[in-house]
């Protein structure tokens, strides 16, 4: 009869402790917050989040206030240093600078034309590697464009390659993911 009671008291601790542990979490509607108003649009409005912060994110907590960086590439990324935990938050389609003048977002005028010659970047803090390839879309600064990338690898085959960048306010088209 003990050991039933022994194994009973086990489960019932552990049954308590759960929900305790479970709370050890960043708390994702605070960060959610955060994110809205250093973007200053809310959820689905033009320039802010795309939709909320996945509700099954489980990071650690982190003890100051996790940073909002630039929009870049259509996302927002939001980092906790000290923790070592970084999320993209993809972002609604939307001026971000005319909404922060007052002006009404104004279409702007393509630089890139479908059929045009584009330089594929890749950017760094230490380094940019440059290629070049063919608008597959007209694109107006900050809009992302696929373009086609016709070339040989190490062995020699050929074949076409498809990416998508967003493009720059100089005519070049910055791949994702080299921030």
């Amino acid at each position: 009869m003990a050991p039933i009671f022994r194994h009973l008291s086990i489960l019932a601790v552990t049954a308590t402790a759960t929900p305790a542990m479970a709370q050890d979490f960043e708390d994702l509607d605070q960060l959610e917050t955060q994110v809205v108003a250093s973007l200053g649009a809310g959820i689905g409005e033009a320039g802010g989040p795309a939709r909320p912060i996945d509700r099954r994110l489980r990071l650690r907590p982190c003890p100051e206030s996790a940073t909002v960086e630039a929009p870049a590439l259509g996302a927002v990324a939001v980092r906790c240093q000290s923790v070592g935990w970084r999320i993209r938050i993809p972002l609604t389609a939307g001026s971000a600078s005319a909404r922060a003048t007052g002006s009404p977002a104004q279409r702007a005028e393509p630089v890139i034309r479908r059929g045009d010659q584009v330089q594929l970047v890749a950017l760094s803090r230490s380094f940019t590697v440059s290629t070049f390839g063919v608008a597959e879309q007209d694109g107006a600064p900050g809009d992302r464009i696929r373009v086609r990338r016709e070339g040989s690898d190490r062995r020699g085959d050929t074949g076409t390659t498809r990416v998508i960048g967003e493009v720059l306010p100089d005519g070049r088209v910055a791949l994702p993911g080299f921030n």
